[in-house]
């Protein structure tokens, strides 16, 4: 029997050291996805990876899906289960089923309620569907998550107040430096996140913005809008010296600012202070970096105290879209309930259709040979209906007496024409 199984590494229990080692590379995420799939066992698979979470949700038929996705997780990243097995948070059948429904609500995130989220499980449905490997009940599952989503965004207040990562990352900005708007912002990467830090900045009345990505033109198009300097990676070493706030979330596999390259720029800056924040994991900014003084260096766990801080308005409505996501879960467990009677009349559909051709061919052959029509049409009429009826009369004969009626039941009413 196969099972609905969702492995997750995320923010609750795992700090960012352990978060950024089992993240997926975005241009190796297809190879995973067929590299999993191709386990014994796994028949359809989906790996999320953001800043806050790795997650693998899979359809499995085997005795131990946990073990399975665990140890693909540790031997992709090459950690041990020693090492990754504390952090671990496992999930099955309706507990699968609540979990991608609070991810996809953003009642699991680090910022409750916050919408990215969403875009993000949507990318991760399209990038396994790229790759081949999703099947019908796993399609299912995530189209239900993201109905569930949409119901708890129209019915509730969740996302109502401006609570996100990028918002949390200017308000933590505000406590280093009381007026923005004096402040040159650099802003590293051209995702999402930075595009959502660009707007509140803008709304803060930031005036000096510069927009950094490897690709310049995806930069151009966020510094465009706010009337931004736009400069490639390349580049970007020569002014960050500039910058009094630093925000970066690019989706590079090691650092790209290290400790030496800011300590030149503290040295041209006359050691005025530098507001360093790393939404980006892997992390895009040396941890060493905290170690010099005038640099205040925070991460995306250190947002905690400003999402406690703006998030009360949101928490009565959490229970609301939990009793939402119950109800759902009902409607999929349904769905579910059917799924076998769908695949059998399936199957039956295919059976008579291929009664039904060999039948047609061996009249048509008749006929060829000059055969009465009439005789044809009469044997195919017979053929068809006993070929059909024989497999259907041997199973009535093995029911038991309390579930004829049922039989009785299928049968055709016939009107007379």
């Amino acid at each position: 029997m196969s099972r609905i199984a969702i492995l997750s590494v995320n923010h609750a229990k795992a700090p960012i050291a352990v978060r950024e080692r089992v993240a997926f590379a975005p241009n190796q995420l297809a190879a995973e996805l067929q590299k999993l799939n191709a386990v014994t066992g796994v028949q359809a698979c989906v790996i999320l990876s953001t800043c806050n979470r790795s997650e693998i949700y899979a359809i499995i038929e085997d005795q131990n899906p946990e073990e399975i996705l665990s140890n693909f997780l540790a031997q992709t990243h090459q950690i041990s289960r020693e090492e990754l097995d504390p952090y671990l948070d496992y999930f099955e059948a309706d507990h699968a089923l609540e979990h991608i429904c609070n991810v996809a609500c953003g009642l699991d995130s680090l910022v409750l309620g916050e919408p990215q989220i969403l875009g993000q499980l949507k990318d991760a449905y399209h990038a396994a569907k790229q790759a081949g490997s999703l099947n019908k009940k796993l399609e299912k599952m995530f189209q239900h998550a993201f109905s569930t989503a949409k119901k708890v965004r129209t019915d509730t207040q969740i996302g109502s107040s401006p609570v996100s990562i990028a918002y949390c990352a200017v308000k933590l900005s505000e406590k280093i430096f009381a007026d923005l708007s004096e402040q040159t912002v650099l802003l590293i990467g051209a995702g999402e996140m930075i595009e959502l830090c660009a707007q509140h900045l803008n709304q803060k009345g930031v005036k000096n913005m510069i927009v950094a990505n490897r690709t310049l033109e995806n930069a151009k198009k966020i510094a465009d809008q706010y009337a931004a300097q736009s400069i490639s990676l390349k580049q970007f070493s020569t002014i960050i010296h500039q910058a009094d706030i630093i925000i970066s979330s690019t989706a590079a596999s090691v650092p790209i600012i290290g400790k030496g390259l800011i300590e030149s720029a503290l040295k041209q800056r006359k050691h005025r202070p530098m507001f360093m924040l790393d939404i980006a994991v892997p992390r895009d900014i040396e941890p060493e970096v905290s170690q010099l003084d005038d640099v205040y260096l925070y991460t995306i766990d250190d947002l905690q105290q400003v999402v406690s801080d703006n998030i009360d308005s949101r928490t009565k409505e959490k229970s609301l879209a939990q009793e939402i996501i119950a109800k759902q879960t009902q409607v999929f467990n349904k769905w579910l309930a059917v799924l076998p009677s769908e695949q059998l009349i399936k199957k039956y559909q295919f059976s008579a259709n291929q009664i039904k051709e060999a039948a047609v061919l061996d009249a048509l052959k008749r006929l060829k040979n000059g055969a009465d029509s009439e005789q044809i049409i009469k044997k195919l009429a017979d053929q068809l209906t006993n070929k059909i009826l024989h497999t259907t009369f041997k199973n009535i004969k093995q029911t038991a007496s309390e579930n004829l009626a049922q039989c009785d039941g299928c049968i055709p009413n016939i009107k007379k024409q």
